[in-house]
């Protein structure tokens, strides 16, 4: 599941954790955009957050395995 810490500008140490199974992000004109990949609202704006008040986005989710590691070989 996509999930994305929000390190904050000013307020260190009061970080954002946010998270969803459909959630991209977007760098549109001064602003962070979290959006949603809902089927009924494509490209719904979840949340909204100035760039100026970021210091760092850092994605944090488990990466996805969706091959099974090949079994290893015997000599």
């Amino acid at each position: 599941m996509p999930a994305y810490l929000v390190i904050h500008a000013e307020r260190r140490g009061d970080d954002t954790l946010i998270e969803d199974p459909n959630l991209t992000i977007e760098f549109v004109d001064g602003w962070v955009l979290f959006k949603d990949r809902d089927l009924i609202q494509p490209n719904r704006v979840a949340i909204a957050i100035p760039a100026t008040q970021v210091h760092r986005i850092q994605r944090v989710d488990e990466p996805q395995h969706t091959e099974p590691e090949p079994a290893p070989q015997k000599e």
